[in-house]
């Protein structure tokens, strides 16, 4: 469930700037009305297309603003699920999209090309905001759902070494070395916001016997298990949840972050300023306890990330079957 990278290939950046993979798209059909969002269809008679990247989490966000727009009156455009970091925001800032949910931290590093993340969550939407105005991009107010890197283990081991923090966890590295294990994928072990960063930023070195390298999946399951002490997470994972891990606390704020904001296009939001008002009290519902909640659904469940956007929406009230 990775959704960001500063990795990015070749093939892919020709791949977004040639607009492979946003010809297609097919037209929303739920059967919503205004409910606590859209009164009186201020979005009536819009044509508006929404976009996301391809993991799980995204394609329940795109599908949620896509189901917005249609309770709000505009005919909507689905092009949901764009391979790779790139395709999505370039669909939106040339106008072949007209809003998806982004990272502010995906926009800052990865985009915007900075090599130092904002500690402050407000403070870094606002730098992104500001950079992106160039580029022909508004980013509307940003949710608590943050994206993020952590470490969690099970909870046994939670019981049994006490750790709640990442500071707890460089003491611990200290005082029994051992007891600290990690899995963790190849892109964290060697990326400077990931594991290196980390331990400078604590204050642990911890030897290389101790970490193991592996794909995301098996991660999780490894860390409920036991078989490593700490496994690297990503912070909305509906694993979290459905595996009862506990979450190690960033205390020091090293970890970028990753919060979620609609990222519209400029011209599509001053034609259909309605946009910002219909999507703010959907916006600030969003956090990492929902994120995890519908993306187990999907993830660990098997059901379909468009019907759980939908019982969603309908659940908070923010729209109605029609």
């Amino acid at each position: 469930m990775r959704r960001r990278t500063g990795l990015v290939a070749a093939g892919a950046v020709l791949a977004a700037s040639a607009g492979c993979g946003l010809t297609s798209g097919s037209p929303m059909v739920d059967d919503v009305e205004p409910g606590s969002i859209g009164q009186g269809k201020p979005l009536k008679g819009a044509d508006l297309t929404v976009t996301s990247k391809e993991f799980t989490e995204q394609l329940i966000l795109g599908a949620i603003m896509g189901i917005a727009f249609e309770a709000a009156g505009a005919s909507v455009l689905d092009r949901t699920g764009i391979q790779g970091s790139i395709g999505a925001r370039e669909a939106v800032k040339s106008g072949d999209a007209d809003g998806m949910y982004e990272y502010t931290g995906t926009a800052w590093i990865t985009y915007q090309g900075n090599n130092d993340p904002v500690t402050d969550p407000q403070k870094q939407w606002e730098a992104v905001r500001e950079a992106d105005r160039k580029n022909g991009l508004t980013w509307l107010p940003p949710s608590a759902l943050n994206n993020t890197y952590a470490l969690a283990m099970n909870q046994a081991n939670f019981k049994k070494y006490g750790t709640k923090t990442l500071s707890d966890v460089a003491a611990l590295s200290k005082s029994d070395p051992k007891a600290v294990t990690l899995c963790v994928e190849s892109e964290f072990a060697n990326r400077a916001d990931g594991l290196p960063g980390m331990e400078k930023a604590y204050g642990m070195k911890l030897p290389a016997g101790n970490i193991t390298q592996m794909d995301t999946g098996i991660i999780y399951t490894q860390a409920a298990k036991g078989s490593c002490t700490y496994g690297e997470v990503f912070t909305t994972d509906g694993r979290i949840k459905s595996m009862n891990l506990a979450v190690m606390a960033d205390n020091k704020k090293f970890f970028p972050n990753y919060n979620v904001a609609p990222e519209i296009n400029s011209k599509a939001l001053k034609k259909y300023p309605a946009i910002a008002i219909v999507l703010d009290p959907i916006t600030k519902r969003l956090n990492n306890d929902v994120a995890q909640e519908l993306n187990a659904r999907v993830d660990v469940d098997g059901e379909d990330p468009h019907a759980v956007a939908l019982d969603w929406m309908k659940d908070e009230g923010f729209v109605k079957e029609g």
